[in-house]
């Protein structure tokens, strides 16, 4: 497979720009197109690793306010996660425009929230739900639980058994309302801190831009790796963060067959 990550996840010098753009043209659906990515800030040891994965995909929110749909899935972009929500009050103001864009162009879309510690989790969930539909072949709706140091209304850290109980009962609404159970984002010193592996037969998203999951997760199966936020893609302005599906082409149409809203 002809890759242009040799450069952007680490086995060569720092890149300023994306590689020569793949023009847009039709994808047909559920095919996996190749990534023809870059990345601003590479760590060097996560090229080989990064290269045994087929499915590449981004997660975005509001930082990302311009995205030639077309072009990002000519170039690889085979799946995308997009910011929806926030608490129980807050929508993200792309998330309209990504959520029809990725639609158009045969990119395979789920929604995220972002969880809020000062709230509970039912509001959460419904206000989640009154902005998200329901669509058959939309990815599992995704929960984003990680610490917020930085948040300017909430910055507690409640005990672990707390915080796995709010998962359990977004898991328990998401699942009744999307007929599939979410997939779950978090970062590795919330993961380790809060025990999440308790959450036994949950896919995890993790987050890890130094090192393998298998090094920060020991022992944790995941379905999708977030190796980066300073990629660079053709037809997205600016950097963007990129991921990785588990398994390769076949195990991603599988997994989309279970795993996607009925």
């Amino acid at each position: 497979m002809a890759l242009a990550l040799l450069v952007g996840c680490g086995a060569g010098p720092r890149s300023d720009g994306p590689r020569s753009e793949i023009p847009a043209a039709p994808v047909a659906a559920g095919a996996v197109t190749a990534p023809n990515f870059n990345d601003a800030d590479p760590h060097p040891e996560l090229g080989p690793a990064v290269r045994r994965h087929s499915v590449h995909g981004i997660d975005i929110a509001k930082y990302q306010t311009s995205v030639d749909w077309p072009t990002a899935r000519a170039n690889g972009v085979n799946f995308a996660f997009i910011k929806a929500t926030e608490g129980g009050d807050l929508v993200d103001p792309m998330f309209q425009s990504h959520w029809r864009g990725a639609a158009r162009a045969g990119v395979r879309r789920g929604a995220y929230h972002f969880f809020y510690h000062c709230r509970a989790p039912e509001e959460q969930a419904a206000w989640f739900f009154s902005h998200v539909p329901r669509r058959t072949g939309d990815l599992p709706p995704v929960i984003d639980m990680e610490w917020t140091p930085f948040s300017p209304t909430c910055t507690i850290r409640r005990p672990a058994a707390e915080i796995r109980r709010d998962a359990e009962v977004l898991i328990r609404l998401f699942t009744r309302h999307y007929g599939t159970a979410p997939i779950l984002y978090t970062t590795v010193d919330f993961y380790e801190e809060n025990q999440m592996w308790q959450l036994q037969g949950t896919d995890f998203w993790l987050r890890s831009v130094a090192a393998h999951p298998s090094d920060r997760y020991p022992g944790q199966h995941w379905a999708f790796w977030q190796y980066t936020s300073t990629g660079l893609i053709p037809g997205i302005a600016g950097e963007v963060d990129i991921n990785v599906f588990a398994g390769n082409s076949r195990q991603w149409a599988d997994w989309l067959s279970r795993r996607a809203q009925p």
